[in-house]
């Protein structure tokens, strides 16, 4: 089945596209799908192995924990004694 897409476009613009068309001797609509078919196939996706090997390795460190009040007045607290003599 087909569906069709409406894309609003600026006069300048669809002109290019149908004078870029009419060079390869295609209809404007063929040539938005041809373009949109390398569009998708060149298309680079980000890995979701690289982000869950992220995410694995910075579970096995140990963090701090706690209320974020207690946590920012635990630094606080390392900045005043870094400051004493």
């Amino acid at each position: 089945m087909t569906k069709r897409l409406q894309v609003l476009l600026d006069d300048d613009e669809l002109a290019e596209i149908q004078d870029l068309a009419r060079r390869r001797r295609q209809t404007t609509a063929a040539w938005v799908r041809d373009a949109l078919r390398r569009a998708r196939e060149t298309t680079a996706y980000p890995d979701a192995g690289a982000k869950l090997r992220a995410v694995r390795e910075a579970s096995a460190h140990a963090y701090p924990t706690g209320e974020m009040d207690e946590i920012l007045a635990s630094i606080e607290h390392g900045y005043v004694e870094e400051d004493r003599p």
